[in-house]
């Protein structure tokens, strides 16, 4: 009796291919784990970690995090990995400006600290955040470490002050490493006086007869709202959103999230075909969007088959409700709430969710290994169990 393998007679080839899948497993367990284990050291953030690809040489990563906490992760690696990795910042709160200013602006800077807490802006200004006793150093290196904007306010005087230049200094180093924008706001200061770091960088200037405008317009640029006016639809072409895949791409995505009733692997399959004559481009065109989108869905002898993770991805685009906020809710509850089920069918009757909703949120959590995986054939849902991890816990610190 010759050699047997999965209780058939041996084959070579099919040894060779699950031998090669279960390398590919490996060397993503052991990226999920690293990636996932960094910490930024001030926070306690943990980062979100999803590894794409089935190939050893097209091995892909996602991370997920704060801008402070991904520039901690992009420090701890090399050049190859930075190419392979998409970065994600995810911001929690409210903008956080830090407003450097000479004492001799403080009427102005009082203006401007105001104006942006009325809008939305946190503003660590030093009129009411350094009180008596407190430490000058320390206090000021809290606002800068937490700032997503450092602002500083340039005028004649602020230019001699040794220390707006040492906070500029602070606030230059946090642009350069992605944690903030640098915002220079001038008054009664000609462009050409500004120090030579700053020539390159747009610094808007404070008009002293419309104050309140320049506030407007520093909010609007702060909470990115374009002054550009909104662009009308193209001639014969359908609307879509901003996915940051082609339109093609998401047109296909667009597709499958309107048309499955479960958000479960396979459903609904389409034929490349199909797909071309449904949102009017070629077969090579939907090729393209295929490689694309080729960590979401299967495409086999012609049909594509979408998988969870499509889903769990373009839902918050198409569907009046967000895989990732409502992955947050469940792993939340996880975490706080005792009584939390973990019956999958339990779970969806406790928030009123169809299979429809809640598949992509277990999707997007099995993604991340933030619960147990327990997926089965044969099952209505992602997993069957909804179970949490030390993992779970660290998800609902880092994004709460």
């Amino acid at each position: 009796m010759g050699m047997r393998y999965k209780n058939k007679p041996f084959n070579a080839g099919e040894f060779s291919k699950d031998l090669m899948s279960a390398a590919v497993d490996g060397i993503k367990e052991q990226l999920q784990e690293r990636f996932s284990a960094i910490r930024h050291p001030e926070t306690g953030e943990f980062p979100s970690v999803i590894v794409h690809g089935e190939a050893i040489d097209d091995l892909r990563l996602t991370i997920e995090g704060s801008p402070a906490l991904l520039a901690v992760v992009k420090g701890q690696m090399d050049e190859n990995e930075l190419d392979a990795t998409s970065f994600q910042p995810i911001v929690s709160g409210p903008p956080k400006a830090f407003l450097s200013y000479s004492f001799d602006d403080r009427a102005i800077a009082d203006k401007v600290a105001r104006g942006l807490m009325a809008s939305g802006v946190d503003t660590w200004w030093a009129e009411w955040e350094i009180g008596s006793g407190d430490s000058l150093r320390q206090k000021i290196d809290v606002g800068l470490g937490n700032c997503t904007h450092f602002i500083v306010l340039l005028t004649p005087s602020a230019m001699k002050k040794p220390w707006v230049r040492q906070e500029m200094d602070a606030g230059l180093v946090r642009r350069i490493s992605g944690q903030a924008r640098f915002i220079a706001l001038r008054q009664d200061l000609a462009a050409k006086d500004l120090p030579p770091l700053l020539s390159g960088m747009l610094s808007p200037e404070l008009d002293p007869s419309d104050l309140d405008q320049g506030v407007r317009d520093l909010v609007n640029d702060i909470h990115g709202v374009s002054r550009k006016p909104p662009l009308g639809p193209a001639p014969t072409s359908v609307s879509l959103p901003a996915t940051g895949y082609s339109k093609t791409a998401t047109a296909i995505a667009k597709i499958f999230v309107e048309e499955t009733t479960d958000a479960m692997f396979s459903h609904p399959p389409k034929g490349v075909d199909e797909l071309a004559a449904a949102i009017e481009v070629s077969e090579n065109d939907v090729d393209d969007a295929l490689h694309e989108l080729r960590d979401f869905v299967t495409v086999s002898f012609g049909r594509v088959f979408p998988k969870a993770d499509l889903f769990a991805t373009f839902d918050k685009h198409f569907m009046p409700f967000s895989p990732e906020e409502d992955a947050l809710r469940i792993a939340a509850d996880l975490i706080n709430d005792p009584a939390m089920p973990h019956d999958t069918a339990e779970v969806a009757a406790r928030y009123g969710w169809e299979p429809r909703r809640i598949n992509p949120a277990l999707a997007y959590l099995l993604a991340r290994k933030l619960i147990v995986d327990y997926q089965v054939l044969a099952s209505s849902y992602n997993c069957i169990r909804v179970v949490k991890t030390d993992a779970t816990r660290r998800f609902v610190k880092s994004r709460s």
